[in-house]
């Protein structure tokens, strides 16, 4: 008999059994694919690393800094800001960058010449944002409402939220109508605000990669789980039998009968195309959104900023839609090509990766705190639990690894 069996070895499944392995506990984690990650994989096409949907870590995560050796992974940062693509007078459209210039001091020029840091929006943007670096627990205690009617209250309107702000949050919370809690929003701001998000090296897959490494006990991969009576667990090869079980999947695998652990909630998809090419321009560091507030939501020349991602001679370019725009390669190509102003018909797609269940829906007011013990030696992790982020999903495993030791009453 095993102490603890997990199920799932996502970011959240594995921070929690290697903090239950730190305690001295016998963890059996077991995981129905063939590797780790959960919704963190990469898929190596031709020499080139496309992660399962366009994703960045934000070394700024609270999580990420206290259990992550971040020099590790060798990141590779993206420029501190946005390009975005816009349309002015007499059909005339530019490329307009919006740089932190606190990281960015070579861009300050280039920022107070986007035409878009009008006095009045950009004062009632920042008052709107200053909670974000103010007390964690103020923010969280406060009133709450939807993205679209804080802004809505704070007079933020103008090209500043229409053109960067809405198609920006558009591709990070999978949310294209605002109805995302405006707390969590602010929370995710001051990550953005404390950290540059990057890539590591070996792709998104080295961030679990690097978790399960520090597991005593490999991860059982193929190994498709359901629960049995109390704590026991079956398997293709048998039943496994444990002082307590966590089931540490996505919020849509975790509400499956066969599992059955918690209520089904609602989540938010993404689509990203991978692309590769050998054109030499354009070149950009910076993540580019689309101001006129067409299908894709956001692309990247990853390979610029990433140059790990791509062969020698290749460039990799992703383009993400929401998962409720059209399906529609043609589509999808005629949108990169006029937001990067250049042909893309003689680019090879690599791979398309549809995440329907992308991220848990976030709605007002903020629960960062959802129960993950069951009862009964069963318990539950992922950022269904806390956040709908990396930082949350790897909270929940701590917060589900604590819940074990004190159910179990093993020293901590």
């Amino acid at each position: 008999m095993h102490d603890v069996v997990v199920v799932g070895a996502g970011l959240a499944g594995l921070t929690c059994a290697v903090a239950l392995e730190e305690r001295g506990l016998d963890v059996l984690v077991l995981e129905a694919a063939d590797e780790v990650g959960g919704r963190v994989r990469t898929e190596v096409v031709d020499g080139h690393l496309c992660d399962v949907g366009f994703q960045l870590l934000n070394p700024a995560y609270p999580a990420v800094r206290r259990l992550v050796d971040v020099d590790a992974l060798a990141l590779q940062t993206f420029g501190a800001g946005v390009e975005v693509w816009r349309r002015q007078g007499s059909g005339r459209t530019v490329t307009a960058l919006l740089a932190d210039p606190r990281r960015e001091p070579a861009s300050v020029l280039r920022t107070l010449a986007s035409g878009m840091l009008a006095p009045g929006e950009l004062a009632s943007l920042a008052r709107w944002a200053a909670p974000s670096l103010g007390p964690v627990r103020r923010l969280l205690d406060g009133p709450d409402t939807s993205l679209a009617t804080s802004l809505d209250a704070a007079g933020v309107h103008g090209a500043l939220r229409s053109e960067v702000l809405e198609p920006f949050l558009a591709g990070v919370l999978a949310d294209g109508e605002g109805a995302t809690s405006a707390a969590f929003v602010k929370l995710l701001l001051r990550s953005f605000l404390l950290g540059t998000p990057g890539l590591p090296g070996d792709g998104m897959r080295a961030l679990p990669a690097q978790l399960a490494a520090r597991l005593r006990r490999p991860v059982e991969l193929g190994a498709r789980a359901t629960l049995g009576d109390g704590t026991t667990v079956r398997t293709g090869s048998g039943e496994v039998a444990a002082r307590a079980v966590v089931v540490a999947t996505d919020v849509a695998s975790a509400s499956d009968p066969s599992l059955d652990v918690i209520a089904p909630a609602p989540t938010r998809g993404l689509r990203t195309w991978w692309f590769s090419t050998t054109d030499p321009a354009p070149t950009s560091r910076w993540l580019r959104v689309d101001g006129s507030r067409g299908p894709v939501v956001n692309t990247a020349i990853v390979s610029d900023a990433a140059p790990s991602y791509a062969p020698p001679g290749r460039r990799l370019v992703q383009a993400t839609t929401l998962a409720t725009a059209p399906d529609d390669e043609a589509l999808v190509r005629r949108e990169v090509g006029r937001l990067w102003s250049t042909p893309t018909r003689s680019w090879d797609l690599l791979v398309r990766h549809d995440v329907r269940a992308a991220l848990p829906f976030v709605p007002p007011p903020l629960l960062v705190r959802r129960t993950v013990a069951l009862g009964e030696g069963r318990f539950v992790a992922g950022d269904h639990r806390d956040t709908s982020s990396i930082q949350g999903a790897m909270v929940s495993g701590r917060r589900a690894a604590r819940a074990v030791v004190a159910h179990l009453g093993a020293p901590s």
